[in-house]
C-alpha cells in the first residue's frame, strides 16, 4: 500500500520540508515569510492526525505507512528545529535534546523489534503530549510575533519548546526503563 491516500499524506510532510526552509530564503518581508512558514507547517503537522484516521476510516492502514508515518513526524520536526535554531529563535542545546532523544529512540525501537521485544517501547501518551507540545511550539517560534494582538509567540513558543525538552527527556527515561529488562537479558 505505497501509495494510497494516507499514505500520499505523510509523504507530504517530507516535501514540506525545502518548502519551509525554502521561505526564509525568499525575498519577502520577514513577517510574511514567517506567516508563510507558520501556516504550511500547521497545514503539514495536521497532516499527520488526518492521514491517521483516513488510514482506520478508509481501512488503508499498512506497515510501510507505521514506518513513514513516525519517520515523517520526526523528519519535519528535525527540521523545523535546525530553521529555528539558524534564525536563533530556539537554543541548541533544546534541539540537540529533542534531535538526540529522536534518533536514540527510533534506534532502541529498531532493535527492541528486531529481538521481538518492540511492545516493551510501544508509543505511550507521554511520547504524544511530548508530541503535541512540539507541535504546538514550533508554529508559534515560526511565527515569532504577536497573535490577535495579545499573544507573544516567541514567549509561548519559547516556554513551550523548553517544556517539550523536559517530556523528550522524561519519555526517553520512560522508554529505556521499559526496554531495561531485555536488554538486560541479551546483553549477558
Amino acid at each position: 500500500m505505497f501509495l494510497t491516500i494516507p499514505t500520499l499524506m505523510t509523504w507530504t510532510r517530507i516535501v514540506a520540508i525545502p518548502l519551509i526552509v525554502g521561505v526564509f530564503y525568499l525575498p519577502l518581508e520577514p513577517a510574511t515569510r514567517n506567516l508563510i512558514a507558520t501556516v504550511m507547517f500547521v497545514v503539514f503537522a495536521l497532516t499527520d492526525w488526518l492521514d491517521g484516521y483516513l488510514a482506520r476510516k478508509l481501512n488503508q492502514m499498512s506497515s510501510f505507512g507505521a514506518f513513514l508515518d513516525p519517520v515523517a513526524d520526526k523528519v519535519l520536526v528535525c527540521a523545523s528545529l535546525l530553521v529555528l535554531v539558524d534564525l536563533q529563535r530556539a537554543d541548541v542545546f533544546v534541539a540537540l535534546i529533542i534531535i538526540g532523544r529522536e534518533i536514540a529512540i527510533s534506534a532502541l525501537r529498531e532493535w527492541m523489534a528486531q529481538i521481538g521485544a518492540s511492545r516493551s517501547v510501544a508509543v505511550h501518551m507521554l511520547g504524544k503530549v511530548k508530541t503535541t507540545v512540539q507541535m504546538v511550539a514550533i508554529p508559534f517560534l515560526l511565527f515569532d510575533g504577536t497573535l490577535f494582538g495579545l499573544i507573544d509567540t516567541h514567549l509561548w513558543g519559547t516556554g513551550l519548546i523548553w517544556i517539550s525538552a523536559v517530556l523528550t527527556v522524561w519519555s526517553m527515561v520512560y522508554y529505556l526503563q521499559k526496554a531495561l529488562p531485555e536488554i538486560r537479558a541479551r546483553v549477558k
